[in-house]
């Protein structure tokens, strides 16, 4: 669809700039406000084809304005932007009815194609959650923490899964969090009132899987003195979780299969049916496809549970989060009354740099060692290097003599593709090397000028404006009481 009316409320007049250039190229017409009373107004009046607004306004919440949009003019849809980059934001913005959700800073060409598909589409009704609790939890709560790029396509698709109950395969390793995926599935879904069942099938005993998954009668077999309930009763309602789903045994492979088909199962021993109501969450950090060739896992069962993948990247892709990982970690540890920590600048960029076999799990075991065993309330680069088992080395201690700048990034880099010597390493390397380099530039620019603002861009040779926006883009802390 060309030549569409297009409303948009941001409180930032360079975004209202950069759309209003973007979408008019694109054929359309757009009108813009600062407010959302403004925007609010010419809905009335019956204006606009699409609306793109942002949640943080000075008059109104973005989110609170869509209800009554939807009321009042069911078919106008509305694109949500916003810097709040969360799990809960994107889960407001599709329960409220937002054909889709962006956070900022946005993809100008992501957004130009979700305008054309948002005026292209046929309609259809956002997913809801249902149920009568809301997920009105403060964001300190949230189960996901991060805002790199990788965590928005997630927070994305959780949000749309809400309102179903598709079954989902969590992969990833060890430590990602593949289970806090599956809770915020529940936990902000339509069964979020019913109850959450794990099972880590790789701590099952073989023998014992068919009876812990489906419940065993009294004297099914020796020591079967009663009856008991299996996951999928207990979980009645709710939430299944059945984690390392690649361990399970093939025999049990075979009974999950028929369950998920004929909606269904009998207890050990048992003859009475029993009606399956679980959503099924899965996960794994094995290869199932590859297992499925190497006949260790059902064809048939992986197409059953395998509706929705989501891929839970590793801690060392997403090196850009570990800041607020560790910021959220020592606010959990204080709040447990342990005493208020923080790092040193290169204690945070060599931890930004570590490779994290033991991904988030190992980055959170880490600061709590640090908030319990370490009585200096600033965590400096030795101590982290002493934590990690590193011998420092000439390189750690200082640059070789001469070495320039050049030539500690092209070390560095070296390092870097020896470390990923298996394959290569994940896409977008220009950008994160970037972002390593550009990050500590400007901050220690902040420090040789004592925080003013004015003065480090000059020394930068930026236009201020554009230093802070850097500033804001990477989340960089201007010491209190600094410009």
């Amino acid at each position: 669809m060309s030549g569409a009316s297009i409303l948009i409320a941001d409180d930032d007049r360079a975004i209202r700039t950069v759309l209003t250039q973007a979408l008019g190229r694109q054929g359309h017409s757009v009108r813009t406000t600062g407010n959302a009373a403004t925007l609010w107004q010419w809905i009335k009046q019956g204006e606009g084809d699409l609306v793109i607004t942002d949640v943080v306004m000075p008059d109104e919440n973005g989110l609170d304005l869509i209800p009554r949009i939807k009321k009042l003019r069911p078919g106008l849809r509305v694109i949500v932007m916003s810097a709040r980059n969360t799990l809960l934001t994107a889960v407001k913005a599709t329960e409220r009815g937002a054909f889709e959700y962006l956070p900022k800073p946005f993809d100008l060409r992501e957004l130009v194609g979700v305008v054309e598909r948002a005026l292209s589409e046929p309609g259809r009704t956002p997913p809801r959650a249902g149920g009568d609790s809301s997920p009105e939890a403060a964001e300190e709560q949230l189960p996901l923490i991060g805002r790199s790029s990788a965590m928005q396509d997630i927070y994305r698709v959780l949000a749309r899964l809400m309102g179903t109950d598709l079954s989902v395969i969590i992969y990833g390793e060890s430590g990602t969090g593949k289970e806090l995926i599956a809770r915020a599935l529940h936990d902000y879904g339509k069964r979020r009132n019913g109850p959450f069942v794990a099972i880590n099938m790789a701590a099952v005993p073989r023998e014992l899987v068919e009876s812990e998954l489906f419940g065993h009668e009294k004297g099914a077999f020796t020591g079967a003195t009663a009856r008991s309930a299996g996951r999928f009763e207990q979980a009645a309602g709710g939430t299944l979780f059945l984690d390392e789903i690649g361990d399970m045994p093939l025999e049990a492979q075979t009974r999950l299969l028929r369950v998920l088909q004929e909606g269904e199962f009998t207890t050990v021993g048992g003859r009475t049916p029993v009606r399956a109501d679980a959503r099924i969450v899965a996960a794994t950090h094995r290869d199932l496809r590859q297992m499925v060739r190497q006949g260790l896992f059902r064809e048939d069962l992986f197409y059953r549970l395998n509706v929705v993948p989501i891929r839970l990247p590793p801690l060392r892709e997403r090196s850009d989060d570990i800041p607020e990982l560790i910021r959220h970690f020592f606010a959990q540890a204080e709040a447990e009354g342990l005493p208020a920590k923080m790092l040193e600048s290169e204690a945070m960029a060599h931890l930004k740099g570590y490779s994290w076999p033991g991904n988030v799990r190992e980055l959170e075991n880490l600061i709590r060692r640090l908030a319990a065993l370490y009585s200096q309330e600033v965590i400096d680069l030795d101590v982290i290097r002493s934590e990690l088992g590193e011998t420092p080395s000439a390189e750690q201690t200082g640059a070789p003599a001469g070495e320039s700048l050049g030539d500690a990034v092209e070390r560095h880099l070296r390092d870097y593709f020896a470390a990923h010597s298996d394959g290569l390493p994940a896409s977008g390397l220009y950008h994160r090397v970037l972002r390593e380099i550009e990050r500590p530039l400007i901050e220690l620019s902040l420090v040789a000028t004592n925080g003013n603002q004015v003065q480090a861009a000059g020394l930068l040779g930026l236009n201020r404006n554009t230093l802070r926006k850097k500033i804001r883009e990477l989340d960089i802390r201007v010491l209190r009481g600094l410009k």
